[in-house]
């Protein structure tokens, strides 16, 4: 439709037109066909943010494949889980990440082909596949849930589009926008930023990453006109020292999910662009969004906005019951551009559509109007700088240490990243562990992002009747994580002075 205007751009200087776009695509379902692909199959994706990963991404899709994106920071104990669970048959990797998914299949004996990203662009053409329908499942998305390892999210051709729908509707990105995504590609953000390109004819430039110090100055460079981001994002941003990127720049709107509170005036002023709070799962797609007239009303309230058109809400007590307003407890959805469910786990597939709504886990309240306000998390998972983050999958690498007996993960406040990762550690009885070996043992094993910061070893944990361990007995007060904790920011910050 618009094959010479610019659609993908990149930090490095790369640009894709529409049309070019296409061809790479065409080219890359060559070399999966080339490498065996067989529609159906399912195909890891890890690499880093490159043009490689959205053409690789809609080869897999557009050939009738099933994309499962890996993080490029994934440890092999992370991704060999995803690689086994998924049933992948072959990776599109990089020299980044193909070291470590050649590992992580060794560990599992797994027989995985690797399919180098960088040998795609000059084959030839090849079609579509022309058996591609609505429900036809096109990526199992990996979030992490409340305990254990991350469960696979079921994402068809129809969610991808009720995403994009619902992202033109709530941003109101027209073919005249330019948009930038920092993210990593494996996560559901770029991905949803590239559909709505496809949809509405509009440039997406990807970086390399969100870095704090210079993003504002690429949106100003490149004269990106409206983004979304995490809440984490505005917190460090605030930062860095002012600048004219902070003004001087095309942002009309940003579109973002849990804006600090407090600073949410602060950004506005800061960075002279209104910031509308936003809310979705990787299992629900984009669920509400704060609308422009109601925008000046709600700042720094903590509402996340109106559901979207096609999806409806609701707040239910414990037993159910749909609440009135102003009344906390259980955010719940449902309507269109929902997941198919998790893969390979029925019982939690039911659970989170219990009585025909998706559960949240969140705690929020309506108002008068409908309007949804966020009111906290029911679930335990450690949200740190955006990351989901389930503590089971890092209790269990823990205690797989020789040394260790038992574990608990609990995420503990923090400034700049919303939580922190923290460990109580159990050490077998007549065995030593430093924290430096233990985080030494973990790194490499789980995403960086996951090796927890503090350390804390213990005699014993407290338990319930049943033997779990009773993290709410963790601590007595909010302030006591702090005592007898060995903070590694600080180890590797003296370790750094004393080798200088």
């Amino acid at each position: 439709m618009w094959p010479d205007d610019p659609a993908l751009s990149f930090h490095d200087g790369t640009q894709l037109t529409f049309g070019e776009l296409d061809r790479r695509v065409g080219a890359c379902r060559s070399v999966l066909r080339e490498a065996g692909f067989r529609p159906g199959d399912k195909i890891g994706l890890m690499m880093a943010n490159s043009p490689s990963y959205p053409v690789a991404w809609l080869a897999v899709c557009t050939a009738g494949g099933v994309a499962v994106p890996i993080n490029k920071r994934a440890g092999t104990r992370d991704a060999g889980y995803v690689l086994e669970h998924s049933g992948c048959s072959s990776v599109v990797c990089d020299a980044s990440t193909a070291p470590t998914l050649a590992e992580a299949a060794g560990e599992r004996n797994l027989d995985l082909r690797l399919v180098n990203a960088e040998d795609m662009a000059s084959a030839e053409w090849s079609p579509p596949a022309t058996d591609l329908y609505p429900g036809t499942t096109a990526n199992i998305q990996y979030t992490s849930g409340t305990t254990g390892f991350p469960k696979g999210c079921l994402l068809t051709h129809r969610y991808w589009v009720q995403m994009g729908i619902g992202a033109s509707e709530l941003i109101g990105i027209t073919k005249e926008d330019r948009v930038v995504t920092a993210q990593p590609h494996s996560y559901i953000d770029p991905q949803w930023n590239v559909v709505v390109s496809l949809l509405m004819g509009c440039e997406l430039l990807i970086l390399d990453g969100f870095h704090p110090s210079t993003f504002m100055r690429d949106v100003a460079k490149h004269r990106i006109t409206v983004f979304y981001c995490l809440g984490v994002m505005p917190t460090l941003l605030l930062k860095q020292p002012p600048s004219a990127h902070d003004r001087n720049h095309a942002l009309r709107a940003v579109h973002c999910s849990a804006i600090p509170l407090d600073k949410h005036a602060e950004i506005e002023t800061r960075f002279r662009a209104p910031w509308f709070e936003a809310f979705g799962m990787t299992e629900t797609g984009i669920n509400s969004g704060v609308l422009v007239k109601d925008h000046d009303e709600l700042v720094g309230t903590g509402c996340i906005g109106n559901p979207t058109s096609y999806n409806e809400v609701a707040v239910l007590d414990g037993e159910g019951r749909e609440l009135g307003p102003r009344m906390k407890g259980e955010l719940v959805f449902r309507g269109k551009g929902f997941m198919n469910g998790y893969f390979r786990d029925p019982e939690a597939t039911s659970t989170f559509f219990k009585d025909g709504w998706a559960h949240t886990g969140d705690l929020a309240e309506l108002d008068e109007e409908g309007r949804i306000y966020f009111r906290g998390r029911l679930k335990e998972m450690i949200r740190r700088g955006g990351e989901n983050i389930a503590p089971g999958e890092i209790e269990e690498a823990v205690s797989s240490h020789p040394s260790v007996l038992e574990c608990a993960v609990r995420g503990v406040p923090d400034p700049d990243f919303e939580e922190e990762i923290k460990a109580y550690v159990v050490l077998n009885e007549g065995k030593s562990l430093s924290a430096e070996d233990l985080i030494a043992y973990l790194t490499g094993r789980l995403a960086r992002f996951k090796v927890p910061r503090y350390i804390e070893f213990r005699k014993d944990l407290p338990h319930t009747p049943s033997e779990r361990v009773a993290k709410h007995l963790l601590e007595k007060d909010a302030e006591s994580w702090r005592l007898n904790t060995v903070d590694m920011r600080d180890q590797n910050t003296r370790s750094q002075r004393t080798t200088e």
